[in-house]
């Protein structure tokens, strides 16, 4: 495989495991296609193409450097400048750890610039657990703005200018990722039916990337309510959607009938209005679900006969069958 097919397949795993219809992110798509045809040729000159095509404007690549048959992958959670002189200082000095790919996970670059743009999928998830879509967007219209605003002032291209600079092949997957980690964590929950707050948190460290964070510290946690509470309906809304929403959707979860929520982090005044609004808060962890998405996208790179090595915080676990 080289990187084209690797982003290729990762866009496909995300749209695979989103919690919308395909046909829905389909007519998304369309929808920005149609707009675009309606552009002057200034503006055309501008728009980003790659969003016709890619759903997950927070996940691209950032140089590829043109080789055809990756072998081998170093894959992280943060990768930065020095995560990259690390990378090319192994590839001088021993071959065991050379590399032809970088692959993080937080967006850089372009994807962080755009990262915004990814939340919309939030609505449609809220909408999707009894939220009414006109509350939702508007809600998170307001968010997205804050988020625009927050990553606007940011060095976006530091690290890609590095890549390039060292002339590392360098590509990051963050909704894709996130997408899988919410897909199996529901199923994991539907499987096992926990009935109070306390059988969630049990569940989950039944998961192999959520035992060993608990271990380092840093494991599923109550944020809000009690686990000896009964859990209720179970909303994965904290999970994938680029980042942490609007704080003022837990009130309207809650009308609509949700009594615990599931996220990767939480800020304390999400917190706050969560417990406000009588929703149980069990947060899985921020590293630990991202180690736990990449894994699930990095096995399907190794189904390929591609080697990972992990990196900059990436608790690498395959699930693959070792003959």
């Amino acid at each position: 495989m080289n990187i084209q097919e690797i982003y290729k397949l990762a866009i496909e795993l995300g749209i695979r495991n989103d919690f919308r219809e395909k046909s829905q992110i389909e007519k998304s798509l369309k929808r920005k296609k149609e707009k675009y045809t309606k552009l002057s040729k200034e503006e055309k000159e501008i728009f980003d193409v790659d969003a016709l095509t890619n759903p997950y404007p927070d996940s691209r690549i950032h140089n590829d450097t043109g080789i055809k048959n990756i072998k081998r992958v170093r894959a992280g959670i943060d990768i930065d400048s020095g995560e990259l002189m690390i990378a090319q200082y192994l590839n001088n000095h021993n071959p065991k750890e050379k590399s032809d790919l970088i692959i993080g996970h937080h967006p850089i670059g372009k994807s962080l610039a755009d990262l915004s743009d990814v939340m919309h999928l939030q609505a449609d998830v809220l909408a999707m657990y009894g939220v009414p879509i006109n509350i939702a967007e508007s809600l998170m219209k307001v968010r997205i703005s804050e988020v625009s605003r927050g990553v606007n002032p940011s060095n976006h291209f530091k690290t890609v200018d590095a890549a390039k600079s060292l002339g590392l092949s360098l590509m990051n997957v963050h909704t894709p990722a996130d997408n899988m980690v919410a897909n199996f964590v529901e199923a994991k929950l539907k499987k096992d039916k926990p009935e109070y707050v306390g059988d969630i948190l049990k569940s989950l460290l039944e998961i192999t990337e959520y035992k060993e964070a608990a271990k380092r510290g840093s494991g599923p946690v109550l944020f809000a309510g009690s686990s000896d509470n009964r859990a209720g309906k179970i909303a994965l809304t904290e999970i994938t959607g680029g980042t942490e929403g609007n704080s003022k959707i837990y009130e309207k979860l809650a009308h609509a009938g949700v009594g615990t929520v599931i996220g990767m982090h939480m800020s304390e005044d999400h917190r706050k209005e969560a417990e406000k609004a009588h929703i149980n808060v069990v947060i899985a962890g921020h590293i630990s679900s991202d180690s736990l998405g990449m894994n699930l996208f990095l096995d399907e790179l190794e189904k390929r006969g591609i080697e990972i090595i992990p990196c900059s915080g990436l608790t690498r676990v395959s699930r693959n069958k070792k003959k």
